[in-house]
């Protein structure tokens, strides 16, 4: 898939560690790592607001986006 997580990024760029962001924004280390990894199909965007507050950024700086024309090909799995 070409959307990318780029949280790893800011984790290293604001010097905190993944455990203390997890337990601030209130996901499990687990549940921060799969997104981390990109293994999660979806996030809520009450929790991405959380992730952004405390990390002082914007939803745009935890994603990137490879484009793919293939993307545009809809699938029965597209959750919109």
């Amino acid at each position: 898939m070409p959307v990318r997580v780029t949280l790893d990024r800011l984790i290293v760029a604001r010097g905190i560690k993944a455990r203390d962001l997890a337990a601030e924004v209130g996901l499990s280390e687990t549940q921060l790592s799969l997104f981390r990894s990109g293994k999660v199909k979806g996030i809520r965007f009450s929790t991405l607001a959380r992730i952004c507050a405390a990390l002082n950024c914007r939803p745009g700086d935890l994603l990137d986006y490879d484009h793919d024309p293939a993307d545009l090909a809809r699938t029965d799995d597209d959750g919109v």
